[in-house]
């Protein structure tokens, strides 16, 4: 497994003439809803014109700090639900960045608009989703982290819970339910259980927005996986490491058309990346491998079969 120097990365933005520690998110005693831009009057509820109460962290002065960063491409109907999911949770110790892999929608003028607000945003041509997040993450200089796709968004009051989990345990990673949303039916599940394949292979598969982890264990994608990235990340951040289930919802994952996780032209990609995990080099092979591949690609039709 051949992994990314993020102290390269790091040098190569100070190169660029990129201070770090990057900028604060900003504090705003009555809450950042009023300050931020204005949205659609049809927009309603969380995050468009509802905030999480500021006055939730005033009993603490000092809250570690919590790095999120966005992995970007061509999601400019999402994204700002996304930007707004992380600025409304009001947490006093922000620090928030976007990587944009040159998009060609109108991703770039909702990140212009959200610029005052943001660490750190770029829009430049990568080498996909996980070259985006390590870059992200070499800019990052939080106790905590996480990160968002920019077509999911996070759940009300999400931060202040997860980082009242950090100290109350002394876990270094944090993992929650979530719903998946699928915008054609208008409905979400809550997602509790692991999927069939993660299961049966290694450990309960994690609904990725709704995982954060501590910045001492954090280690980079592997930027050959094209799909499964977070779950061969888990792979290694749990190993040996306390962690905690917050029995609660904290985010939503998006099914959509174009998502990877059920649009059937990535089924070579996610096949690929999985011998690539349970390679010699990496993880270790997996007894009945072609069985478990056959499973899963029955189950991933159920889903689709279920959900359209």
């Amino acid at each position: 497994m051949n992994l990314p120097s993020l102290e390269k990365y790091t040098s190569n933005f100070i190169l660029r003439g990129i201070n770090v520690p990057l900028k604060r998110i900003k504090n705003n005693p009555k809450g950042l809803l009023k300050e931020l831009p204005e949205v659609d009057n049809l927009k309603t509820g969380w995050p468009w014109d509802d905030q999480v109460n500021p006055e939730i962290y005033s009993y603490k002065k000092q809250w570690p700090k919590l790095t999120i960063v966005t992995p970007s491409f061509n999601q400019g109907q999402y994204i700002e639900e996304t930007i707004r999911s992380v600025l409304l949770q009001n947490y006093p110790n922000l620090e928030y960045i976007i990587i944009d892999g040159c998009s060609t929608d109108n991703t770039k003028e909702i990140l212009e608009k959200y610029s005052p607000w943001i660490s750190y945003w770029q829009s430049e041509k990568d080498n996909g989703q996980s070259n985006a997040i390590n870059l992200g993450f070499s800019l990052a200089t939080g106790n905590y982290y996480g990160w968002i796709n920019s077509d999911d968004y996070y759940l009300k009051n999400v931060f202040h819970l997860v980082s009242e989990s950090f100290l109350k345990s002394k876990s270094n990673f944090i993992y929650g339910y979530g719903y998946s949303y699928d915008e054609n039916l208008n409905q979400y599940n809550l997602i509790k259980t692991a999927p069939f394949f993660d299961l049966l292979i290694r450990i309960p598969s994690l609904l990725q927005p709704s995982c954060f982890w501590s910045s001492s264990i954090h280690q980079p994608t592997w930027e050959e996986l094209s799909c499964a990235l977070d779950y061969e990340l888990w792979l290694r951040l749990v190993k040996g490491n306390k962690r905690r289930l917050i029995k609660e919802p904290l985010a939503v994952a998006r099914i959509h058309e174009q998502a990877k996780s059920y649009n059937l032209s990535f089924e070579k990609k996610w096949e690929k990346d999985h011998l690539l995990i349970c390679g010699n080099d990496a993880h270790g092979s997996v007894p009945t491998w072609k069985y478990l591949i056959f499973l899963n690609r029955i189950y991933r039709r159920i889903l689709l079969l279920i959900n359209y």
